[in-house]
């Protein structure tokens, strides 16, 4: 048997609610298949399953908020005998339940309806906004009129059924937003206390870089044209490839040497904050489908719907604020992760753009 726990999705992730199952006992699953969604207070997380068997029980209830590492569900291996359930036997013997006496329903007293019932003023609406009021379940006596003496209309009873459908301003929202920059405040400030930083800079001229993107956008469709940003990613990819230790993050008191090269991407997020998923296997996509998988990781991190394995896998983190004019970003480091890579550009004075990239190591 094997167990299926809440993941860390981050490393200030310390517990996570369970949105929904989205596979049911008894029903078969691959590995690296989507099987739950979690939110956290950063985003709603698709959860995969790094086992290929059969779901045997599940032990987390939709909307049951659980701490990393919890236990959620049990799944059968493939191969791998089914658990047979023995009820157990139990010493005490059966009592019999003598039935209760049945009870009498006390008699209900029905409320008036109307002010007119209470002995109020009377309503004054017409017959056909009161009949539209009922069709659209709105209760007259709550709408204010606008109508001459402060009769109902028709108009007044859509205008209460619109502001009762739009949904109110987002309190959950609001929170979950002020929640996230709490706990980016708190990861970044333990990093920058319990890890050494130290920082790199030097000047890359970019000029043929620039040169061949602008030539090269001029062949292809808008929506096929390729941003700066994706050569800075496959740069990094190929220098970690290249150098593997650096590929590394911090575990178990150690650094850990990581197989594959998934550099992370900073994403800031519409209502705040900031996410930085992993585009995984970076040193081995071309740059078309670089820019693909990009495009379309940035579109899903500000929809909510990344993927476990995004958040979880990355090895270094990317950051580029160039295209604001700003030479140099000095990242702070992520963890577990044991670099982060901040690149920029910029033009100096005679006109050639420049690009700085730093390490730090933890």
């Amino acid at each position: 048997m094997a167990e299926f726990v809440m993941p860390q999705l981050g490393a200030d992730m310390t517990s996570g609610k369970l949105l929904r199952w989205r596979k049911n006992v008894g029903d078969r699953i691959q590995r690296g298949d989507v099987i739950a969604d979690v939110e956290t207070d950063k985003a709603d997380i698709e959860v995969e399953v790094f086992t290929t068997g059969v779901i045997e029980k599940v032990l987390v209830q939709p909307e049951e908020k659980v701490p990393i590492g919890t236990v959620m569900a049990i799944i059968r291996e493939e191969g791998k005998a089914a658990a047979v359930a023995v009820p157990p036997v139990s010493a005490v013997p059966a009592i019999a339940l003598v039935p209760a006496p049945p009870t009498i329903a006390a008699p209900t007293v029905s409320a008036p309806s109307s002010p007119a019932e209470m002995g109020g003023p009377r309503l004054h609406i017409s017959p056909v906004a009161r009949k539209l009021a009922a069709d659209l379940g709105i209760d007259p006596v709550t709408v204010t009129g606008t109508g001459p003496g402060g009769r109902i209309t028709m108009e007044d009873i859509e205008h209460a059924a619109q502001a009762k459908k739009a949904p109110p301003v987002a309190e959950a929202t609001l929170d979950r937003a002020a929640r996230m920059r709490q706990i980016i405040a708190a990861a970044m400030t333990r990093s920058k206390r319990e890890i050494p930083h130290y920082y790199l800079s030097t000047t890359i001229d970019m000029s043929r870089a620039l040169a061949w993107l602008t030539q090269e956008n001029l062949k292809r469709s808008v929506e096929q044209r390729l941003v700066y940003g994706v050569l800075l990613l496959k740069a990094v990819a190929l220098a970690l490839r290249e150098i593997p230790e650096l590929n590394s993050v911090w575990s178990n008191g150690k650094v850990m040497q990581c197989p594959d090269v998934n550099v992370g991407v900073a994403v800031s997020l519409r209502g705040g904050g900031l996410v930085a998923p992993a585009l995984h296997h970076t040193d081995h996509l071309s740059i078309d489908d670089l820019m693909k998988n990009f495009s379309g990781l940035i579109q899903r991190a500000r929809a909510g719907s990344l993927r476990s394995s995004e958040l979880s896998d990355p090895t270094i983190t990317v950051t580029s604020l160039g295209e604001q004019g700003v030479e140099a970003v000095f990242g702070i480091i992520y963890p577990p992760r044991s670099h982060s890579s901040a690149s920029a550009r910029s033009r100096n004075i005679h006109g050639r753009p420049r690009g700085r990239s730093h390490r730090g190591p933890c």
